[in-house]
């Protein structure tokens, strides 16, 4: 059975092994090329199945920050019709990369 681990980051969930990149919503304080540390672990698979409620305590996947970008551009357009209305307002969202390095229980 292959080790992976369900983190918590940005209000989302992903699943991760070692070894993959996995694309996350910018943090803050955080470079490229610096290491974090993932806190909120819900699950580790290994031999067996650990389960939080609803994280696991001790347990920390560790990843390294690869890239750091904004994704693409998003219009929000805002109309009222017979009064003369409207906003138009671009959005980019920040996004980072996350090498996962490894997993510790």
């Amino acid at each position: 059975m292959a080790q992976y681990a369900i983190i918590e980051t940005g209000s989302k969930q992903y699943r991760v092994a070692p070894g993959e990149t996995i694309v996350i919503e910018k943090l803050k304080g955080v470079e490229v090329g610096q290491q974090i540390e993932f806190e909120k672990v819900l699950l580790v698979a290994n031999d067996t199945l650990h389960v939080g409620k609803p994280y696991l305590p001790n347990a920390r996947v560790i990843a390294e920050i690869t890239k750091s970008y904004r994704g693409p551009k998003l219009h929000v357009f805002k109309y009222r019709r017979k009064t003369r209305y409207r906003r138009k307002i671009g959005h980019r969202q920040p996004y980072m990369e996350a090498l996962i390095k490894e997993i510790r229980l």
